[in-house]
């Protein structure tokens, strides 16, 4: 019990060291998202938004990319409100069409947690493992990669607690892209 709580006390307070600033990508994000407080905020419209065509926007899932791809230990905070799945993909997950090629967690090349009001979930290569935790009013999730360990770890969070909620073990193989998959009148906040 005592390796356990220096393990939590360790991964609380250490983690402000591998703190990363994260901006998402307007080149990436999906039509009917917008973006808002310096590309740090998106949230899920009925409207299209007046974005340029380009090769790396998503075309059919409610999707954005961060800008920056991480290959170090990195750590950021998400604020959430209603449905979204919080999550990393290599830069290569495909933007056309509807497949599971697309969407994070669907395929090979990306993981994720789906957050809502009363449950959380990951998934990798559509592989999904629903994760039991007690109900909370929290909706900030805080995510820790270790790419040299091949590690990326998913928490609650909340003022002065962090509750594990899944960690994936993986040997990476490229630079992982934080991104977002956004459901209607839903947004996320980084």
């Amino acid at each position: 019990l005592l390796v356990l709580l220096f393990i939590i006390y360790l991964l609380f307070y250490c983690l402000e060291t591998y703190v990363c600033d994260l901006t998402l990508d307007p080149n990436t994000v999906y039509r009917l998202l917008s973006l808002s407080e310096e590309n740090r905020k998106v949230t899920c419209r009925t409207e299209e938004q007046p974005y340029p065509d380009h090769p790396e926007r998503f075309e059919i899932w409610g999707q954005v990319l961060c800008r920056e791809g991480l290959t170090g230990c990195c750590y950021w905070e998400v604020e959430r409100s209603g449905r979204a799945d919080i999550g990393v993909t290599y830069k290569g997950i495909s933007r056309r069409g509807r497949g599971d090629d697309c969407g994070l967690g669907y395929n090979d090349k990306s993981w994720s947690l789906t957050c809502s009001d009363n449950s959380y979930r990951a998934r990798h290569n559509n592989i999904l493992t629903t994760i039991d935790v007690s109900s909370t009013s929290s909706h900030r999730v805080g995510v820790y990669l270790d790419w040299p360990a091949g590690t990326l770890s998913f928490y609650r969070a909340s003022s002065d607690t962090l509750t594990h909620l899944n960690t994936f073990t993986c040997t990476f193989t490229e630079p992982l892209y934080p991104g977002f998959w956004v459901q209607y009148e839903s947004s996320v906040c980084l």
